[in-house]
């Protein structure tokens, strides 16, 4: 039987939207892939910051006075922890997300990464799991912090190095996190 050119026309639509969605949902599975990425990196940092969490750890400062004590070092510890944590759960969200994505959501299996999924709830996975690496972020600079007294001297004695590594890491780590927030706040209103 002949098509009449309306219908032709509103499959052509219909293919044209699907195309879109599957070039959408391809970009969510990518853009989830390089948090989960990132958030392991991150989550190596958070060991690396727990096996110097030891309390014979050895100072180079030479004032007894400026030498970070256990107080420092229990900081250290909880705010490692608690990185770890919000990284951990940034982590499983995106990769729930995914799942839903790649293997509940799709009509054939054999098209994982064109799936159809409720853009409400996609979108709010993603909000909650870029907080979690943005507080995941911020709990790792201050056990950097603690990092940086416990080998340069407190801040309290305002030793010229550890003064200087706290403000760098500040100022850098702050700058990418604004950058991050308003490209995800951006991506989430658009």
């Amino acid at each position: 039987f002949p098509l009449s050119q309306q219908s032709i026309m509103a499959e052509s639509e219909s293919h044209s939207k699907d195309c879109q969605h599957q070039e959408t949902t391809k970009v969510y599975v990518t853009a989830l892939d390089g948090l989960v990425n990132v958030n392991s990196l991150f989550t190596i940092a958070v060991f690396v910051g727990l096996s110097l969490a030891s309390p014979g750890q050895r100072s180079f400062e030479d004032r007894s006075v400026c030498k970070a004590g256990i107080e420092v070092a229990k900081r250290l510890l909880v705010f490692e922890v608690l990185s770890f944590s919000f990284f951990l759960f940034s982590s499983l969200v995106a990769q729930g997300l995914k799942l839903a994505i790649n293997l509940l959501n799709s009509e054939d299996r054999g098209e994982a990464l064109h799936a159809h999924i409720n853009k409400r709830v996609l979108r709010i996975g993603m909000l909650g799991s870029a907080v979690g690496s943005v507080m995941g972020c911020l709990f790792l600079m201050l056990s950097m912090v603690c990092v940086i007294e416990i080998r340069l001297g407190t801040l309290y004695c305002r030793s010229r190095s550890a003064v200087q590594a706290v403000a760098w890491m500040t100022i850098l780590v702050t700058s990418a996190l604004v950058v991050y927030i308003s490209t995800a706040i951006y991506a989430f209103l658009h």
